[in-house]
């Protein structure tokens, strides 16, 4: 016997869908759709199809947009190209208001494991936008297997083409204890320690 009527069941299961989001939360979501007024609802409803029809991708730079091109590529610094994994990652540097060049957004890394290779991921875009101009290509990839990866393959492919790759710093986060940082973290960190 079903559990919830038809419709309930329906927006239980498109809840569902959504990342980190297990049965009990999309059951919580879909209780809170019901709950909600006609205008709530409406206003909800439309915000969906609202970001579903009017945001792209930017066309040199792979990040959310409403527009052919994002106003980080038309207004700053293209000669730094900050490379990350997903939009989100560009928004995390953003929220610093400390980096003043461009990105590239890869969509995803290289992860063998899964059957993602370099041809699935923005490799070819990155490589088209290697000009006279780009001084410097930072990857800020995650630091776990396939970020490192992804940044070591990309590295060989633009340091020969005359620009400066770096790779952001990791290490102990600050407020950690060093006797609970993982044995990756604190090896990282002390192969990029810096002078003081």
């Amino acid at each position: 016997m079903e559990v919830f009527i038809e419709p309930i069941g329906r927006l239980i299961n498109e809840f569902s869908k959504l990342p980190g989001v297990g049965k009990k939360t999309a059951q919580r979501y879909a209780y809170r759709v019901i709950n909600m007024t006609d205008g709530e609802a409406r206003a909800f409803a439309d915000a969906i199809a609202d970001v579903k029809r009017r945001v792209r991708f930017c066309k040199i730079c792979g990040n959310f947009t409403e527009d052919e091109i994002c106003d980080v590529c038309k207004q700053r610094d293209s000669s730094v190209i900050c490379v990350v994994k997903e939009p989100k990652d560009v928004v995390a540097l953003e929220k610093l208001h400390e980096y003043k060049g461009v990105y590239h957004v890869l969509h995803g890394v290289i992860d063998p494991m899964n059957g993602v290779g370099p041809n699935d991921i923005r490799v070819k875009e990155l490589l088209a936008r290697i000009d006279g101009n780009v001084k410097e290509v930072i990857m800020a990839t995650n630091p776990d297997v396939e970020g490192e990866a992804t940044a070591m393959y990309l590295a060989k492919l633009l340091k020969p083409l005359g620009v400066t790759v770096t790779r952001i710093a990791h290490g102990i986060p600050i407020g950690s204890e060093i006797e609970y940082t993982d044995e990756v973290t604190l090896s990282r960190a002390l192969l990029d320690r810096k002078t003081i």
